[in-house]
């Protein structure tokens, strides 16, 4: 999740909070897309990175409106089920963990951050759509 262009305290902060959610590489994720069995798979990149290009089968919300639309997205006002299997994604793996803790910390159980970097993850001929 590093990045030349974050500061020092940002990365130790974001290595700390992945000890504390549950992650996923690239392989465990392809897996996921292959047979999601039910798990909603959410991209939080801002809208224009969506549009630009995304994994198949994700749903956007972005990361700055997450904890109000998660819900409408889950069949709100009907009862939402807070352990749906739910696999979150960004462009580098930060805002996924930060996304997933926030999850965490408003009732959902079983909520997973992918650690991949989608650029690296389209040169790889995985699954992408533009």
């Amino acid at each position: 999740m590093a990045a030349e262009n974050w500061p020092d305290s940002l990365n130790t902060y974001l290595a700390k909070l992945g000890k504390t959610v549950d992650t996923t590489d690239s392989k465990g994720f392809l897996a996921v897309l292959k047979n999601p069995n039910g798990a909603l798979l959410l991209d939080v990149r801002e809208a224009d990175e969506y549009k630009a290009g995304h994994i198949p089968g994700t749903v956007n919300i972005p990361r700055g409106v997450l904890e109000f639309r998660i819900y409408k997205q889950l069949g709100y006002p009907k009862t939402v089920d807070t352990k749906q299997k739910i696999y979150v994604h960004c462009a580098t793996g930060g805002r996924a963990t930060l996304a997933t803790k926030e999850l965490k910390d408003i009732g959902f159980t079983n909520v997973t951050a992918v650690l991949i970097n989608v650029q690296d993850w389209e040169k790889a001929g995985n699954p992408w759509e533009k």
